[in-house]
């Protein structure tokens, strides 16, 4: 294949003495023209290649009609009415809707696709008043991580004139007399470096109908300017409280300030040694859910009168299954607990006693829950591999579940099975993994596979369903999962075995996942595809560097692949907690770039068709991770298979992207595997 020519620098960085070049640096500046020819250069190539598949129709209208059906959003209940995104078919966004009853007519609260023709504007997050009358919202642009924050009364539509802008992961509290609100943001970024604009955010009282530049500031550290701040008030609005992170880091910080006397926030939990989620409170006892002293999670009680640790109360024991959620409903705790990667949710009185457990419909995941402690009806959603998302009701006065809005996929599961195996990693580590296919799967060696992982930041990975694995069932191939460590399935110790210097774990799972493929009969490496997306296209990209003969495909979108400078780029900095530092430690460079994608590509090495994924205003993993990659293999591939780069525009890292260029991308990855596997999509007439 004949690539854009691409320019070779002669830059070099020193590392605790050791020189690396970096010769595709001058990739990172998307504004320079040279980069912008060469990535249009790199787009027609990808497009000539993907746009030739003679049954590129037949795909993209399988995936459209398999996306065109209901979505329905878990509803929540604020004073008399019912909210809930509602997306009809092929609408790019969902809508918000309201009722007074979700067996009646919904009337249209706001609809992102009027914000924009091609659907790039996308609604974020809506905060509701408690009693409905009001509500902030936020919304984003090309899939950027910037918000902005708008207010609405619901019942007659006006909007406030003021627009809060420079926010970025949003929270939001009311007051409950309806006058404002507080809410976090960061400075004006205008003039500062990528790498500093999300830096030094602050917590601001906005009194409703006045500009944002009236706002009063209630919090900041200029001595710890990286920390967030998630401001909440509690339900009898006497403490306003402050969930405090940094970065990607899952522990937490906990300060509080009593309203009725105002003063100093209080640093009640400021050690962070653990995961800390506020639950509620009763008065001066507050409710957490922490991993302290509990890797897999427990609920404890904290009178802040007697804060000490020694007068901490346990009320739910950490579990043989990891605690992931936890809400109080109905002046009770509900729990979302996951074991081997599917969830069950258990009720727990208010001293902590078990009451029961929610029958859910087949092993799967649980998707959002939502209700309040005054209220006597919980909601959640559920999904699995081969069920598309339903909407629940659970009735606490009846112990009864209703289904509220049903799958309308039109999707027939019948033919198909899901199963879940456990292999064997290269330390002796038991691995879950999760195999979707159609019945009857002959393991002659020849199926087609779509691996899929991810093995970072905490984040479980789940069944659930998607159009792409149905079409990709539909043409034959098989759907693998595997639960590698780096997630939180089996709690903190999970997760930190897939960390900083432990990070070879999560590729040697992943790697095993694929020879377990291999040798029980599944599919061979020339049918073995790999897919992972962010900290997936990663885990894919250090697989296909340290095993390039292992796959006969690799799919990596927005991935990050510059493991030396990804902390210079926007948000990269807050992901030092989970990769490490390369400058700052010389242990953590001699980690990262042991298995850093783009420093491991080498030359004369015959790698698999690999097609990477990025956007151009992707501005949490910025696409000179994915540009320098590709340049970088261009160059140093040996053998014949395409190494192909799709940067799509005015699109950020997946995040509200419009339903139209979802279908646009997942038609483009399955026709790389269609043509790459040889796979006829259609099925075939018979007379």
């Amino acid at each position: 294949m004949q690539y854009p020519p691409t320019k070779r620098d002669t830059v070099v960085d020193i590392y605790h003495t050791i020189s690396v070049e970096d010769p595709y640096r001058w990739l990172e500046d998307p504004n320079a023209q040279e980069t912008q020819v060469w990535s249009e250069a790199q787009n027609a190539l990808t497009r000539s290649f993907l746009d030739s598949f003679p049954k590129r129709d037949f795909v993209k209208q399988r995936l459209t009609t398999l996306m065109n059906y209901p979505r329905y959003g878990v509803p929540q209940r604020k004073g008399k009415h019912y909210f809930y995104t509602h997306l009809a078919g092929l609408q790019n966004q969902p809508v918000l809707k309201r009722c007074t009853a979700l067996d009646g007519p919904a009337t249209v609260v706001l609809d992102p696709n009027r914000f924009s023709s091609d659907g790039t504007v996308a609604l974020e997050n809506i905060f509701f008043h408690k009693d409905g009358s009001l509500l902030a919202y936020s919304t984003s642009q090309n899939g950027s991580d910037w918000q902005e924050i708008r207010i609405l009364q619901p019942e007659s539509g006006q909007e406030y004139e003021e627009t809060l802008r420079w926010c970025r992961a949003p929270a939001l509290t009311w007051k409950d007399d309806g006058s404002g609100f507080y809410y976090n943001r960061y400075p004006d970024p205008t003039g500062l470096p990528s790498d500093e604009q999300s830096t030094n955010m602050k917590v601001y009282w906005h009194r409703l109908g006045t500009p944002q530049s009236d706002d009063i500031l209630v919090y900041e550290r200029p001595d710890a300017k990286e920390l967030h701040f998630a401001p909440l008030l509690t339900d009898d609005q006497r403490y306003l409280t402050l969930h405090v992170t940094h970065g990607t880091d899952i522990r937490s910080r906990f300060y509080y300030r009593d309203e009725t006397t105002g003063g100093d926030f209080i640093r009640l939990l400021d050690d962070n040694d653990a995961p800390y989620t506020f639950l509620g409170n009763d008065g001066p006892l507050f409710y957490f859910l922490t991993g302290y002293n509990a890797p897999r999670n427990r609920i404890i009680a904290i009178d802040i009168t007697q804060p000490e640790r020694e007068h901490w109360r346990e009320l739910v024991p950490e579990q043989e299954a990891t605690l992931t959620n936890a809400l109080m409903v109905n002046d009770q705790f509900v729990l979302c607990y996951t074991r081997d990667a599917h969830n069950s949710l258990s009720l727990y009185r208010h001293d902590g006693t078990f009451e029961r457990e929610i029958a859910l419909p087949m092993p799967g995941t649980v998707l959002d829950i939502a209700g309040t402690r005054a209220q006597s009806e919980l909601f959640f959603g559920f999904t699995s591999f081969l069920a598309a998302p339903t909407i629940y009701r659970y009735d606490f006065a009846t112990h009864t579940l209703a289904l509220v809005f049903p799958d309308e996929s039109g999707f027939q599961a019948e033919p198909y099975e899901t199963r879940q195996i456990f292999y064997t990693s290269k330390d002796g580590t038991r691995v879950p993994m999760f195999l979707t296919h159609k019945k009857g799967l002959v393991l002659d060696g020849q199926n087609p596979v779509l691996l899929y992982g991810y093995g970072g930041f905490a984040i479980n990975m789940m069944p659930s369903y998607s159009p792409l694995v149905v079409a990709w069932l539909e043409s034959g191939g098989v759907y693998a999962l595997a639960n590698i460590r780096g997630g939180f399935e089996y709690g903190d110790e999970w997760h930190r075995a897939g960390m900083l210097d432990r990070k070879q774990n999560v590729f040697d799972d992943f790697i095993a996942a694929a020879e377990w493929l291999i040798e029980q009969h599944y599919t061979n490496p020339k049918r073995l595809a790999i897919y992972g997306g962010s900290n997936g296209g990663l885990l894919v990209s250090a697989c296909m560097t340290q095993r390039p003969e292992l796959y006969g495909a690799v799919l990596a979108s927005v991935p990050v692949t510059d493991m030396l400078r990804f902390h210079k780029f926007t948000v990269g900095r807050y992901w030092i907690p989970e990769y490490g530092n390369p400058e700052a430690s010389e242990q953590e460079f001699k980690t990262l770039y042991a298995y850093s994608p783009l420093h491991n590509v080498r030359e004369q090495t015959v790698y698999p068709p690999t097609l990477l994924l990025t956007a151009d205003t992707d501005d949490r993993v910025v696409p000179a991770h994915a540009k320098k990659f590709a340049a970088a293999l261009q160059t140093a591939n040996a053998g014949e298979a395409p190494i192909l780069l799709r940067i799509e525009p005015k699109a950020g890292h997946g995040h509200g992207k419009p339903l139209s260029k979802q279908i646009e991308e997942l038609s483009d990855l399955l026709i790389f595997l269609y043509k790459t596997f040889e796979i006829d999509p259609e099925p075939q007439k018979t007379d």
